[in-house]
């Protein structure tokens, strides 16, 4: 059944039932047909056309959208239209030809699209080059504005009225005019260049049209067939391209991360370089303090051993002697015990600050065997 029968008996069923239906699917009805009438009017403006184009003499019938009827003669058709509906089969183009239709309008419309791309692009290039041109022409005008402001009128209005300054104002214009006839001259040469190159290009492309008519159906198959190779080489190009980026961006995201590492590596190198280097302050302070406790100890056990000697070697003194060599030896004591204590201190400290030393030592060297970070 074709679109023309289902539409008849659509119709049909329709206006024998159309008092019958509800307003809402009357509208709903009314769309549908409209959608339809626009389809089939958008199909008939297209099938005109491409007969048009077979046939330019042909007598243009008006369009259905030219058509006015009205509400009485449109009852009158459709009254009429119920017994022939069924009668009267109009021959229908078939689904291939429609496609072939709908292919050479598709062809038509990019080659005209093509067409205005070409018009289009050549009429920018004719624009750029104006603009390029008045630009040009713009910069020579003021250069000339501004040398001709810097040699003349500085001179003029320093000599007014001199026959000096009339002399270099007609031997800058005669200057200029020779300038403006070499530039002519260049330009017609250039222009005679151009012509002959023209026409050497022209030659050229008619060689290669008279080539190109003498070729077969085979070349023009063979160079399908190439084309076709082609891009596929040139598709499988540019999905290669593609992962390559991908592997790109993956492996700058990767150099990117190391790169953070690295200087997050090298600020903490810094900072323990820093730190070494006050450490080590430290250290030797703490050394030289040692060594310096180290004689006072020395010295002081010194004297301390000089003392118990002369105190075994002791002879009951007299009791006024011996109070006062009580009295010193107290004081002494004292004073033993005072450097015992600071001894023990520095001792302590020196515990402390070889344990810090010796952390140190192990961190240096656990970093030394990891080695710098992202490698």
């Amino acid at each position: 059944m074709t679109d023309e029968d289902s539409e008849s008996n659509l119709t049909d069923s329709q206006t024998g039932d159309e008092n019958e239906l509800p307003v809402i699917q009357l509208c709903g009805l009314v769309e549908q047909l409209s959608y339809g009438n626009s389809v089939l009017r958008i199909e008939t403006e297209m099938f005109e056309k491409y007969y048009y184009k077979l046939e330019p003499g042909a007598h243009r019938h008006p369009r259905l959208s030219d058509i006015k009827v009205s509400s009485s003669e449109f009852s009158q058709l459709r009254g009429k239209r119920k017994p022939k509906a069924r009668l009267d089969r109009v021959i229908t183009l078939t689904v291939d030809q429609k496609c072939e239709l709908v292919q050479k309008e598709l062809e038509d419309t990019k080659e005209e699209l093509r067409h205005l791309r070409a018009n289009a692009e050549r009429d920018l290039q004719d624009q750029e080059a104006i603009i390029e041109e008045a630009e040009i022409r713009g910069a020579e005008v003021q250069k000339a504005v501004y040398d001709f402001e810097k040699d003349i009128l500085e001179t003029i209005s320093k000599k007014k009225g001199s026959i000096l300054a009339t002399q270099k104002v007609m031997k800058y214009i005669e200057d200029m005019n020779r300038r403006r006839d070499n530039m002519r001259d260049k330009l017609c040469l250039k222009n005679v260049s151009l012509k002959v190159q023209r026409k050497k290009m022209l030659s050229q492309l008619r060689q290669k049209e008279e080539v190109g008519e003498a070729l077969h159906d085979v070349d023009f198959q063979q160079l399908k067939i190439e084309n076709a190779q082609f891009l596929e080489t040139i598709e499988a190009r540019n999905q290669e391209l593609i992962q390559l980026k991908l592997a790109s961006g993956n492996t700058l995201q990767i150099l990117n991360t190391y790169k953070s590492r690295l200087h997050r590596g090298l600020e903490m190198s810094i900072s323990l370089d820093k730190e070494m280097v006050l450490r080590n302050e430290l250290l030797e302070k703490v050394e030289r303090e040692t060594v310096q406790a180290e004689e006072d100890r020395a010295k002081a056990e010194f004297l301390n051993k000089k003392l118990r000697k002369q105190l075994a070697e002791f002879r009951a003194p007299p009791v006024m002697a011996y109070v006062r060599e009580k009295i010193i030896n107290t004081e002494l004591e004292k004073s033993i015990k005072t450097w015992e204590r600071k001894v023990e201190i520095a001792e302590m400290s020196l515990k402390g600050y070889r344990k810090a030393w010796n952390r140190m030592k192990t961190t240096c060297e656990q970093l030394q065997a990891t080695g710098p970070p992202g490698k």
